[in-house]
């Protein structure tokens, strides 16, 4: 959840280039890495005809932002947004109104019977809600009356506003029955839904956020688009319920033309949002790609805090991982040093700061401030499985164990927290929870400490200090807790944080150490005391509310954050997590009838796993993250059967979402979504890659294990119908740009002969997880010749065995390095 204005937007108004990540419109704005994405807001009109009719003359929420940083002023013209005079500060509840709220009624609404969390928190709400079908579709048709479509997710904090002011108050409830049909859509159970009519609110504001509300014709075709409205008009905000009269007023008395500016809405949005190869044969230059997506990115980098904007600011793998990329192509260079720099400082400065849970482990969503102090507190998987990925690739790099023990750290939280016992892993926890049982859930109360608190804990004297000194006192001064609260004011305008401190490290261990007088192993080993203690202090608190939905996309990155993480620290333990979890897509997310993915499963009773009925399968994004996830398992463990896996769904996705006349993949099937108005491709990287961009990798990969020409040529066709994107904001694509180097340097084929379990063989494979190779191929030649990569790359069965020892090829452009038996010698030769 993103917004330029508000902590408490959180990730609701989606991230920076987000999972939140709707898509972005007109293909040639410049998001660059800055943007906030969607913020909350008022009501965002499809034309300015429209507004000039006078459907809604709206002045925006005070939480509505300005446009999106780095779009241009022709892009604003295009839009009809509604300004804002009033700015919230983040982590207000500044949209709270003292409406008369009912309370809940005790029948449930149809949206009981859904498994999502999200539609399930809205199952006794008096409005008469719709899952997204085929029911609510012909209900609409057969009485003539809008579709009102309400899109959110379960750790959304506006959502939970909206839910509680709005849709649990008994007269906006009447409304919405006698004049709309309502109806309810998880985003992250139906990407497709959220990121078309996601397309359509930024198209027509320069903005967009969760919780998104759309007014759409019974045909499916949108003509009011906006985000979170409070119940009732303020001086500077228009209410749900006006919005709603004004609405239902015009859709009686000036239908028609309402219908004939949605249909040309929808006809600009299907043109302006085509990605296809046209009349280009090639794809662009990578280097020209690299230069300038490096360019762009130096000049919005924070040089004192790290990071690629004021605030808030987001964790952005994706980018990090191309400076890494960069960083290496480039090494004798300026440029090259500088792309290094700016990825280690900015996941140190990450690392160290309140965005980082020092006591739990994990990070949060994103910082509201651009010091990363002071989170928003919501932890999304998608987030851990990246960054986890991103701390053990800046441990390659740099040998610095400061970024292998964060990397550890995180994966430590996702077993503990977020893990269900059959191998899946959880989507979410929220940001919300009471600060005791009881009382009503305020962001941040799990995570927040008071001085008190913290004195009471952690009372003992510490010896050998030069001054009175007590292991409180020690913590304290290290992670910058103050009586008063190191929360600024214009971060909490409700005054709900008052006093409270997030925990963030102000000093090194050696000058807290000086300071004192101690020796550094006894202020670490004081410190790790001190936050153990925490740490059990707070299991006694209210937990928040854990979103234990699991979505195979997300599994899939995380499949990937353990595998990669284990193989470039060398912990088989925490290779076998990254099994389990393949081991639990295949069994509980995958249909082998058909070789299809299911897109959602959840946590049932007593440690079962359940499937909505009719399931609800995969995107292109579930193919594309678990294809990846399953390429790193093989590298990772070197069992063949995942590769085999992974080339089955890739062969799946090819079926269901590839473009053969434009090149590229769509998000969704065709068949998924019927009627809806756009079929897209999603062409930003943000809090998760785009699968477009990582198709392109997995294309490359599957090439390289295979020899197989075809993936390399769809490789082409896909980064060839990207290519005027890349041309036009190459930082809004960074993992594509890093495709596209990646094609034209060619992999690195690199293959150890030998038996797996063998000493020898296990640290010549070890050699190459040390060190960073982002473009390259890990191939075991077990000597088998019916094995799966023998029958692939007949090639395998001429390299032989030196003196009978683990042996070592490295192969570029059909050609191999002499045989290699040494680690020694592997590295220099990598290294080369």
């Amino acid at each position: 959840m993103v917004a330029k204005t508000s902590r408490r937007l959180g990730r609701c108004p989606g991230p920076p280039l987000a999972a939140s990540r709707p898509p972005s419109f007109p293909p040639s704005l410049p998001p660059g890495p800055q943007r906030t994405g969607p913020r909350p807001g008022a009501a965002m009109l499809g034309t300015r005809t429209w507004l000039c009719r006078g459907l809604l003359q709206l002045r925006a929420s005070p939480c509505l932002a300005s446009s999106r940083r780095g779009g241009s002023s022709r892009d604003k013209d295009r839009s009809v947004s509604v300004s804002s005079s009033v700015s919230m500060p983040a982590g207000g509840k500044g949209s709270r109104t003292n409406c008369v709220q009912s309370t809940p009624q005790k029948v449930p609404n149809r949206l009981i019977s859904e498994k999502s969390p999200y539609l399930l928190q809205h199952a006794y709400n008096p409005v008469d809600w719709y899952p997204w079908g085929q029911e609510a579709f012909d209900k609409a048709r057969k009485e003539n009356k809008p579709i009102f479509l309400s899109v959110g997710y379960s750790t959304c904090h506006w959502c939970h506003m909206m839910e509680e002011e709005s849709f649990r108050n008994e007269e906006i409830g009447r409304l919405l029955n006698e004049d709309f049909v309502s109806v309810k859509v998880d985003r992250e159970e139906r990407p497709d839904v959220d990121k078309v009519y996601m397309t359509f609110v930024q198209a027509t504001s320069s903005g967009g956020g969760w919780p998104m509300s759309v007014w759409l014709t019974p045909n499916l075709q949108p003509f009011v688009g906006g985000t979170y409205f409070p119940p009732e008009d303020g001086l500077t905000r228009v209410g749900f319920r006006t919005v709603l009269l004004r609405i239902r007023d015009q859709w009686k008395q000036n239908k028609n033309a309402l219908l004939e500016n949605s249909q040309r809405v929808t006809t600009a949005l299907l043109a302006r949002s085509e990605i296809s190869t046209g009349d280009r044969q090639l794809p662009p230059s990578a280097a020209t790609m690299n230069s300038r997506c490096f360019q762009q990115l130096d000049e919005g980098y924070d040089e004192e805090y790290g990071g690629f904007a004021e605030a808030p600011k987001f964790p952005t793998p994706v980018i990090l991982s191309f400076l890494f990329s960069y960083w290496l192509s480039h090494r004798l260079t300026q440029d090259g040093s500088r792309a290094q720099q700016m990825a280690l400082h900015t996941l140190k400065m990450m690392a160290n700061g309140g965005i980082r849970d020092h006591i739990g482990q994990g990070f949060h969503r994103y910082s509201t401030d651009r010091q990363w102090h002071v989170p928003h507190f919501e932890k999304m998987l998608y987030d851990q499985g990246q960054l986890a990925v991103a701390y053990s690739q800046a441990f390659q790099i740099s040998g610095d164990e400061f970024y292998s023990d964060v990397a550890k750290g995180i994966l430590l939280y996702v077993a503990r927290n977020l893990s269900h016992r059959s191998g899946g892993f959880y989507s979410a926890e929220d940001a919300d929870s009471p600060p005791e049982r009881g009382m009503p859930p305020k962001e941040g109360a799990f995570y927040v400490w008071t001085i008190k608190e913290v004195q009471q804990l952690l009372p003992e004297p510490v010896l050998g200090a030069t001054e009175p000194l007590t292991s409180g006192q020690l913590l304290m001064k290290h992670y910058g807790l103050t009586e008063a609260g190191n929360i600024s004011p214009s971060q909490d305008p409700k005054g709900e944080l008052q006093g409270q401190n997030v925990l963030t490290i102000r000093y090194s261990l050696e000058l807290t150490a000086a300071r004192f007088g101690l020796e550094v192993e006894v202020v670490r080993t004081l410190l790790n005391t001190g936050l153990e203690k925490l740490f059990q202090a707070r299991k006694r608190r209210p937990k928040p509310h854990l979103d234990s939905k699991m979505l195979a996309a997300w599994n899939g990155l995380m499949v990937s954050g353990y595998a990669v993480t284990g193989a470039v620290l060398g912990m088989e333990r925490l290779v076998s997590y990254a099994t389990n979890g393949a081991k639990f897509l295949k069994r509980h997310m995958f249909d082998v009838a058909s070789s299809r993915l299911m897109r959602t499963c959840y946590a049932g009773s007593g440690g079962t796993v359940e499937h909505s009925n009719p399931p609800c399968w995969g995107f292109l994004e579930d193919y594309a993250f678990v294809v990846r996830g399953l390429l790193d398992l093989y590298e990772a463990s070197l069992e063949s059967a995942w590769l085999e896996w992974a080339l089955r769904l890739q062969d799946t996705q090819d079926r269901l979402f590839w473009d053969s006349r434009g090149g590229g993949y769509f998000c969704s099937e065709a068949e998924l979504g019927p009627g809806l108005p756009l079929r897209l491709k999603d062409d930003q990287d943000g809090a998760e890659p785009s699968a477009n961009s990582v198709s392109a990798h997995n294309l490359l990969r599957l090439h390289g294990f295979t020899g197989h020409k075809d993936w390399i040529d769809k490789c082409v066709c896909l980064l060839t119908a990207f290519s005027e994107r890349m041309r036009r904001v190459p930082v809004a694509l960074p993992e594509m740009v890093r495709a596209l180097s990646a094609h034209q340097q060619t992999l690195k084929q690199i293959v150890i002969c030998g038996d797996p379990q063998a000493k020898d063989t296990k640290a010549l494979v070890q050699c190459v997880h040390s060190i960073y190779i982002p473009n390259k191929v890990l191939i075991l030649a077990d000597g088998d010749p019916s094995s799966f990569l023998s029958r692939q790359l007949p090639f395998l069965s001429t390299l032989r065995r030196l003196e009978d020892r683990a042996t070592a090829y490295v192969c570029e452009n059909q050609a191999c390095s002499m045989p290699i038996t040494e680690p020694s010698e592997l590295r220099k030769l990598l290294h080369h």
